[in-house]
């Protein structure tokens, strides 16, 4: 028998300002699509915003639906929208932040584990590592280089692709 420990870095920033410009734009974005989310139901407004390689920033926000679980969380409206936009155009970063009149928010969201995968599975695509920056309304910041830190036995599309011979 063999036990593995798998430990992740996390960058914390007490303030998302303390980012880098095009960081913090991002997070800005992030926050301002939260006011265009439909979040009747929870009143748990997330806001995502996209850098693509070509420095293009694409944005979503969660869109909830009577009938659960039809509705889509903000990272998966924004990375489907970016995909279908901008074909071809790798991920480089991601903003993800919420907000809600319910509670104080003071530590950043971290994606759920769906969203989670698909960002896994635009990095296998790309070949190129996510940057995923996480804030909260208080303005505490945790950025981690690459979704393997947040999914890390991550299913791969390789899994689907391969043959057995015999």
């Amino acid at each position: 028998m063999k036990h593995t420990t798998i430990s992740i870095a996390v960058i914390e920033l007490d303030h998302y300002t303390e980012l880098s410009l095009p960081d913090k734009l991002l997070v800005d974005e992030a926050f301002e699509a939260t006011e265009r989310a439909f979040a009747p139901y929870s009143q748990f407004k997330v806001g995502a915003a996209v850098r693509l390689t070509n420095g293009t920033i694409v944005t979503g926000n969660n869109q909830e639906n009577a009938s659960y679980p039809s509705g889509l969380c903000a990272e998966r409206v924004a990375l489907f929208y970016a995909s279908s936009q901008f074909p071809g155009q790798a991920v480089d970063a991601i903003a993800v932040v919420a907000k809600t009149s319910l509670t104080e928010l003071t530590n950043p969201v971290t994606p759920c584990g769906s969203c989670r995968q698909v960002m896994a599975e635009y990095e296998q695509l790309n070949g190129q590592k996510i940057r995923v920056i996480m804030a909260s309304p208080s303005g505490k910041t945790m950025i981690v280089e690459g979704i393997a830190a947040l999914l890390p036995l991550a299913f791969q599309a390789d899994y689907l692709k391969k043959i057995k011979t015999n």
